[in-house]
């Protein structure tokens, strides 16, 4: 008799929430409970509906420029960073400013700030018009270039050959950085790294939490929302590491049951800023179409804790 494989789910570990997302939303959380409603909030705070929605329901407003808010209104930056023009509109307005990028980001801005202090040209490797990337070009958008496609890297025109450095936007896929940093290094030999790990320490490990599982999964499932680059990079990862198939899905609505043809085995991760609670739901979805057996596949364990924005630490003393 032909025995009968059982049909089960990996579920990867560290997933959703990061430190520096933590923060952010603590901070927005924190402000609404100290000052009352409304605190404003520059784009989203992170790049999750589901965590906007839970906050307008407590009181944020989330807009998209600063000049949407009201002068002297108490106002939060977003997790991806702003430009150093942002900082200065809110300034103009006289807001209350609450800064919660992410500390990874803040490095980068500073990083940029002095490669471009010393008459470097700085390739900044990621994805254009995201948010992270136009806050760090914008600390020296006369010497920043952003290349997103490796193509583009012989394109490159810069005034010196001997003064190009790069950095990087931190949710990127770290292989992808890689192959971009050295096709850099061949058109320009000097190219100076930045002091310190540009990919954020959280997107490496759910990339490296995907990959281990991803070979021995039929189908992988990332949960996540459409714009949040770490996740859509999580699942060119579970592709490559050897899923069948790999599918993003901002809840468990966008499921859908012909994706289980043929499948035994499911492994189910999450970016960085999405709520366990929907990647609850989809085991819960999988769990009424035959997938009960959930086995947690741990490959690092998460102690990172970012301080909370200096603006709520310095009101509290």
């Amino acid at each position: 008799m032909t025995g009968v494989l059982s049909r089960r789910v990996l579920l990867a570990s560290p997933r959703g929430f990061c430190a520096g997302v933590e923060r952010a939303i603590g901070a927005v959380e924190e402000a609404l409970v100290r000052f009352g409603p409304p605190v404003y909030v520059r784009r989203q705070i992170v790049h999750n509906p589901h965590v906007v929605r839970a906050l307008e329901r407590q009181g944020a407003v989330f807009v998209a420029e600063v000049d949407d808010v009201p002068a002297g209104a108490r106002l939060v930056l977003a997790a991806h960073g702003v430009a150093p023009d942002v900082r200065r509109a809110a300034a103009a307005r006289n807001l209350a400013v609450i800064d919660a990028t992410c500390p990874l980001v803040t490095k980068t801005h500073r990083e940029v700030r002095r490669f471009a202090a010393d008459g470097y040209s700085i390739i900044l490797i990621g994805v254009q018009g995201h948010d992270e990337v136009v806050g760090t070009a914008g600390e020296a958008p006369e010497q920043v270039i952003v290349i997103t496609d490796p193509a583009e890297v012989d394109h490159v025109v810069v005034p010196d050959e001997t003064r190009v450095a790069w950095v990087s936007q931190t949710t990127l896929n770290a292989d992808y950085v890689v192959a971009v940093t050295e096709r850099l290094r061949r058109r320009f030999p000097a190219l100076v790294d930045p002091p310190s790990e540009s990919i954020c320490y959280a997107v490496s490990n759910r990339q490296r939490a995907v990959r281990e599982i991803a070979a021995d999964s039929d189908l992988f499932i990332v949960v996540g929302a459409p714009n949040s680059h770490n996740s859509q990079s999580m699942v060119r990862v579970a592709r490559s590491a050897g899923a069948n198939a790999a599918y993003l899905v901002d809840s468990a609505d966008e499921m859908r049951p012909e994706w289980l043809v043929g499948v035994t085995t499911v492994g189910v991760s999450s970016g960085a800023s999405v709520p366990d609670a929907l990647v609850q739901n989809v085991i819960g979805w999988l769990a009424d179409r035959g997938y009960p057996e959930v086995a947690v596949a741990t490959s690092t364990v998460e102690t990172m804790v970012f301080a909370k924005p200096r603006e709520l630490t310095m009101l509290l003393r």
